[in-house]
C-alpha cells in the first residue's frame, strides 16, 4: 500500500521532516494545533499528526485536498470493498477510447494504460453518484488511483511536459493506498486561498512552505488536477493542459512579497516557522525566489524576534538545474506582537 510520502512532488519535505522537529522541540515543545497552510501532499501535517493534536491542512490545487482527506480526515471507510474494487479494476479488460486516452494517451502514457485509466475513472465517478461508495471510499480511490499512475507515467516527475521517445507499455496495476482515521478526529482540511483561510482560523504553529519562484503547481500537475475535477475541459497545446487561470498560485508572481506580508501581518497563533530556500537570483529566470530575505524578514520581524536554522537539501526539481550548493531554510517566529 502507498504511504502518504510516496508521490514525487517539486520541493517536498520529506527529507528535512526531522529538521523541523528538531526546530519545534527546542523552541516550542508541546503544542496543540499545528497548521500547514501550503500542504502540498501534506507530509508535514501528516508527520505532526497525533490523536490528540488539531491538524490543520490547505492547498488549493483540489488533487492534494483530495489526497489529504484520503489520508487524514476521520471519515469511515471499508477496506476490504476497498480492495475488491480495485481487484476489478486491475483485471478489467477495454480497448474504448475515453477522455483520457483521447487526450493524454501516446503521450503521458501508453494508448492502452491511458484507456484503463479513464475507465478506471469514470467507474469511480458512477460508484459514487450510485452510492456505492461513500465520500471517504472516492477520495480514496481517487488518491490510490493518482498515486499508482505516477509511477508508470512518462515524465521526470511532473506533469509540465512528457517525455518524447517511444513509450514502453508498462503493466499498470493500481494499489491501494494505507489510511488510519484512528489519528484524525481533530483534523481539518480546506481547499481555499491561503491568505483568505488566514483569517478564519487560529492555531499553535502556523507552518507556511509557499511556492519560491514562478513555476505554477498548476502547470506540473493539471494532469492530476483534471483526472481528479473529471470535468473533462477542453485542452490545448504540446503538454495537454486546461485552463489553469482560477487556480494559479500569487505567490509564483510579482506581488508575492504583498501577500506573504498580509498573510503574516493576519495570522492568529503562537509560533512561525516558514520555509524558504537559498536560491535568491542565482538560478535562472523562472527559478528565481519571489520573496526576498530583506522582504521575508521585515514581514516577520513586525510579529518578533526572527531566527534563521538552515542545512544542506537537496531539492526535487524539473531536472533542470543542477545546484550543489542549496541549504533549506526555516524562519522561526515566536509571535510577540
Amino acid at each position: 500500500m502507498f504511504k502518504i510520502s510516496q508521490r514525487r512532488y517539486l520541493g517536498n519535505k520529506n527529507s528535512i521532516l526531522p529538521f523541523i522537529d528538531n526546530i519545534i522541540k527546542n523552541e516550542i515543545g508541546h503544542f496543540n494545533s499545528f497548521c500547514d497552510i501550503f500542504s502540498g501532499t501534506g507530509v508535514v501535517g501528516n508527520y505532526f499528526n497525533k490523536k490528540d493534536n488539531k491538524i490543520i491542512f490547505n492547498d488549493l490545487l483540489y488533487h492534494n485536498f483530495v489526497s489529504i482527506n484520503a489520508f487524514l480526515n476521520q471519515d469511515n471507510f471499508n477496506q476490504d470493498k476497498l480492495l475488491k474494487i480495485i481487484n476489478d479494476f486491475n483485471n478489467l479488460s477495454t480497448e474504448k477510447e475515453n477522455y483520457f486516452s483521447n487526450n493524454f494517451g501516446d503521450k503521458y502514457f501508453s494508448k492502452k494504460n491511458a484507456i484503463k485509466i479513464g475507465f478506471i475513472r469514470e467507474e469511480i465517478r458512477n460508484l459514487f453518484i450510485e452510492d456505492k461508495i461513500n465520500l471517504k471510499e472516492k477520495f480514496i480511490l481517487l488518491t490510490s488511483l493518482n498515486y499508482s499512475i505516477d509511477r508508470i507515467a512518462n515524465t521526470v516527475g511532473h506533469y509540465d511536459a512528457y517525455i518524447k521517445k517511444d513509450l514502453k507499455d508498462l503493466n499498470f496495476k493500481m494499489k491501494l493506498i494505507s489510511t488510519n482515521t484512528e489519528k484524525n478526529i481533530n483534523n481539518r482540511i480546506y481547499n481555499k486561498d491561503a491568505n483568505l483561510l488566514i483569517r478564519d482560523i487560529e492555531c499553535d504553529i502556523l507552518y507556511l512552505d509557499p511556492p519560491y519562484n514562478s513555476r505554477q503547481y498548476s502547470d506540473a500537475y493539471h494532469l492530476l488536477e483534471n483526472l481528479s475535477l473529471w470535468q473533462k475541459p477542453e485542452v490545448f497545446g504540446v503538454a495537454k493542459k486546461f485552463d489553469r487561470s482560477k487556480i494559479k498560485s500569487e505567490y509564483c508572481k510579482v506581488n508575492a512579497s504583498i501577500l506573504f506580508d498580509d498573510l503574516i501581518q493576519n495570522a492568529k497563533c503562537k509560533y512561525i516557522l516558514l520555509s524558504y530556500n537559498n536560491m535568491g537570483s542565482n538560478g535562472n529566470g523562472r527559478s528565481n525566489a519571489k520573496i526576498s530575505d530583506k522582504q521575508i524578514m521585515k514581514s516577520l520581524s513586525k510579529r518578533g524576534k526572527v531566527k534563521v536554522f538552515e542545512q544542506d537539501y537537496k531539492e526535487f526539481n524539473t531536472g533542470k538545474e543542477k545546484r550543489n550548493d542549496n541549504k533549506e531554510r526555516i524562519f522561526f517566529v515566536k509571535v510577540t506582537k
